[in-house]
């Protein structure tokens, strides 16, 4: 007769999970002390980022309004002419546009950006400035 020798197997050790410890909140009036850091460390963001800059503000000066809502309203269209071309480049790899199509699209494009610049010099606005500052974004285009 053979012996069997059983092997006895230890029970896995039962873990349990420690509950999460709960983050200390401080209150400073009505907010926490994370929250006054965070408003801290953006405020310093900001800063750094409008340095050498004057703050944007809007002037109530009516030659400025028309120079400003000029340079918005230009930024909107050559943003979106910039849009067009590269779409008019996809179509054109794509061979989706016949020969004529793609000297029309060519031509309207080349005559938009001309009127672009043309209303940007007689409102004073160096082409460099047509873009959107978007702030921690970056730049528009």
């Amino acid at each position: 007769m053979v012996a069997r020798t059983r092997s006895k197997k230890k029970a896995a050790p039962v873990r349990r999970r420690r509950a999460k410890a709960k983050p200390l909140v401080a209150k400073v009036g009505g907010l926490t002390v994370t929250e006054v850091a965070e408003l801290k460390a953006l405020r310093q963001q900001l800063e750094r980022a409008g340095s050498g800059r004057s703050p944007l503000r809007w002037n109530a000066d009516p030659d400025e309004v028309r120079r400003s809502v000029a340079q918005l309203v230009l930024t909107l269209v050559e943003f979106i002419r910039k849009l067009l071309e590269r779409q008019a480049i996809r179509r054109m790899e794509a061979g989706t546009l016949n020969r004529r199509q793609i000297e029309d699209v060519g031509r309207a494009l080349m005559q938009l950006e001309e009127t672009v610049r043309d209303m940007a010099s007689a409102f004073g606005i160096p082409p460099e400035d047509l873009n959107l500052d978007l702030g921690p974004a970056g730049k528009l285009m």
